[in-house]
């Protein structure tokens, strides 16, 4: 099967909280368009959604039966509420992600954010301090670069 020359990524957004995830958005594009991929975005209502759009995405091939994505960066945020919600959609989406990725071979950033505090999410967001979301589009792209070294391709 053929590949593209450029990695091209899907950013899976939870929008839950819409500023955190722009920011997150922000860094991971800074970071895809220096290295020279391509991307396409797509939002989700929250966290506990993403691994799901990111398996409609992986099924989806171009007529060449390529797969349409390289990669997939997950970005998101959830804080730590009196309940314990907080608990089930951090573990849960954590294991879909990790599933998925073990399972399918997907090369994927994992940059949903699991905090105590709105602080706590901004630190790791904002670009000029944690920029976590370039931190998670510099793995994804890392993780094309090994799978493509390997001559793996997606199932």
């Amino acid at each position: 099967m053929p590949q593209r020359e450029k990695p091209h990524v899907l950013i899976v957004e939870a929008r839950f909280y819409d500023e955190i995830a722009d920011e997150l958005a922000r860094g991971a594009i800074a970071e895809l368009e220096r290295r020279g991929a391509t991307f396409e975005r797509v939002a989700v209502p929250g966290a506990f959604e993403i691994p799901v759009a990111i398996q409609f995405a992986a099924q989806a091939h171009d007529d060449d039966d390529v797969p349409t994505y390289d990669g997939y960066v997950a970005l998101g945020c959830v804080i730590r509420g009196e309940t314990s919600h907080y608990d089930y959609v951090c573990g849960e989406s954590a294991r879909g992600l990790m599933d998925l990725s073990v399972q399918y071979g997907l090369c994927l950033g994992y940059g949903i954010l699991t905090v105590e505090n709105q602080e706590q999410a901004w630190a790791r967001a904002k670009v000029d301090q944690k920029n976590k979301g370039g931190d998670v589009a510099a793995a994804c792209l890392d993780m094309i670069e090994l799978q493509r070294r390997f001559g793996v391709l997606e199932t």
